[in-house]
């Protein structure tokens, strides 16, 4: 392939729904083309049907002039295009070397070729700049050397084309930069980069050209350096977005405190009142989450304590730390957060089921009926609550695991990275939800990566560095002043 892949008039129904309406897009060499849109905007089924893991009900890929069949992962790569996705796709007990190399393995005759493999894949890390262990297994790498391997692995397939869905969702600033970098550099060696993301300063820095997607159909197609985040955000919801993060309202000069902790390994003194949101910052790594954890019972507590009201929570029992009107909204919905081949109703109801039970025995209707009015006060937009809620967008997921929660009406919410892999329009709704659960006397304790958001949402900010509470802030810091401490040790 050496032109432009176009994608003209793609079609794609589930179940009788259409999520994509007569799409078309252009891909050409050298560039990276961003594509954006909300949740359930139809970007990830584009992406898909370009990289042959699903098939489009109508429309045509051409390439060369020539129509494409592109029904099978292995069809796409044959023609040198290649899917890195957010949720990396390796063998855990193999090496960085066998999973770059696995399906792809050089041999002469039959016989496999050792030598050649190493050789090859020394290239790759000189190509890429990547410091990787040929001979680790990837499950003792972090998330970000995984990505990095799985974009050896398409590289190894000799791709020409490389589509990334949310590849910088997991990541923590540096590393995102360091990847966006590199799909630069990519670009300038004559590769086509589609890159999607709900980072929409991420597409427009890394991107020459930028899609839109509303619904399904195609909205927008322009020079990333014509457009802003603002336009883009109107242009995905056909509406401007004003206020990102909403003003918490004042904290009560006499509200009690309803979440204290004393004498944990990572915080000598947590005190979290009713109405109040306390936000966690510091680097991936700096036990941000272990905090949440440790408070919720998840992790065992070798020293300290907890109470609710006053009343003690038990070192290792989120079944306790529940009763006592403890809520725990975790940073992976796929592998915490969620049961995604269960149903969205089944979902909802799950961390509430004692609640709705006689003499054994669910009471169905009851069940029904209270996640209805949360599926309808989150606004989660599914065809059928009975369905499968791995077949909802990133969005829809994300507020049904707060529903999930918010059924049991907590004192406390603890939160670790409640708008990770969303659009701008449920981030926003998250927002709201956070600060109108503080405004009705829930105490808030928030982990986010996202500094503005900590910033934004926050009455305090505790900063954490090296496993410990380095100092606190109150609402009105200076971004600067708490990347200085969570970086050095020290404000500016």
């Amino acid at each position: 392939m050496t032109g432009p892949l176009l994608l003209e008039g793609i079609t794609k129904s589930y179940a009788g729904t259409t999520v994509l309406h007569g799409v078309d897009l252009r891909v050409e060499p050298g560039r990276t083309h961003g594509l954006v849109g909300e949740n359930g905007a139809g970007k990830s089924t584009l992406v898909k049907v370009l990289c042959g893991v699903t098939t489009p009900g109508a429309g045509r890929i051409v390439a060369d002039g020539r129509a494409m069949r592109l029904d099978s992962p292995r069809a796409a790569r044959a023609h040198g295009i290649a899917l890195v996705t957010q949720e990396v796709a390796l063998v855990p007990r193999l090496t960085v070397l066998e999973n770059v190399m696995l399906g792809r393995w050089t041999h002469r005759a039959g016989w496999w070729r050792p030598r050649a493999d190493r050789l090859l894949f020394d290239g790759l890390l000189g190509r890429t700049g990547f410091a990787l262990d040929a001979d680790r297994p990837v499950r003792e790498l972090p998330v970000a050397d995984q990505q990095r391997v799985e974009i050896l692995r398409a590289l190894a397939s000799g791709a020409r084309v490389l589509a990334l869905d949310e590849p910088t969702a997991l990541l923590p600033r540096t590393e995102a930069e360091r990847l966006l970098d590199l799909l630069g550099t990519l670009a300038a060696d004559g590769m086509a980069i589609v890159l999607v993301s709900h980072r929409l300063e991420e597409v427009l820095s890394a991107c020459d050209v930028v899609t839109v997607l509303r619904d399904g159909r195609h909205v927008l197609t322009a020079p990333a350096a014509e457009q802003t985040p603002r336009s883009l955000v109107q242009h995905m919801v056909g509406r401007p977005i004003e206020v990102l993060y909403p003003e918490p309202a004042p904290v009560a000069a006499d509200a009690p405190v309803v979440l204290s902790a004393a004498g944990l390994p990572q915080v000598e003194r947590l005190d979290v009142r009713a109405g109040e949101i306390v936000g966690l910052a510091g680097l991936t790594g700096s036990g941000r989450s272990a905090v949440l954890r440790l408070l919720f019972g998840a992790d065992r507590r070798t020293s300290g304590h907890v109470t609710v009201d006053g009343h003690p929570v038990r070192p290792a029992s989120p079944r306790h730390a529940m009763a006592e009107g403890m809520a725990l909204v975790p940073e992976s919905r796929k592998e915490q957060g969620l049961v995604l081949v269960r149903s969205l109703r089944e979902n909802l109801a799950l961390a509430g089921l004692s609640t709705r039970q006689h003499a054994g025995f669910v009471r169905r209707a009851a069940e029904a009926r209270e996640v209805g009015r949360w599926l309808d006060r989150l606004d989660v937009r599914a065809a059928d609550p009975r369905g499968r809620t791995a077949g909802l967008s990133g969005g829809n997921q994300q507020k049904a695991m707060f529903g999930k929660w918010l059924m049991r009406e907590p004192k406390v919410l603890l939160v670790d990275e409640p708008t990770r892999g969303v659009d701008v329009v449920v981030k926003v709704e998250i927002h709201r939800l956070l600060v109108e659960l503080a405004a009705r006397g829930v105490a808030v304790l928030m982990v986010s990566s996202e500094i503005e958001e900590v910033l934004g949402l926050s009455h305090r900010v505790l900063v954490m560095r090296g496993g410990r509470v380095a100092g606190e802030f109150a609402r009105g810091a200076e971004r600067e002043d708490v990347m200085e401490l969570a970086f050095a040790g020290r404000p500016r």
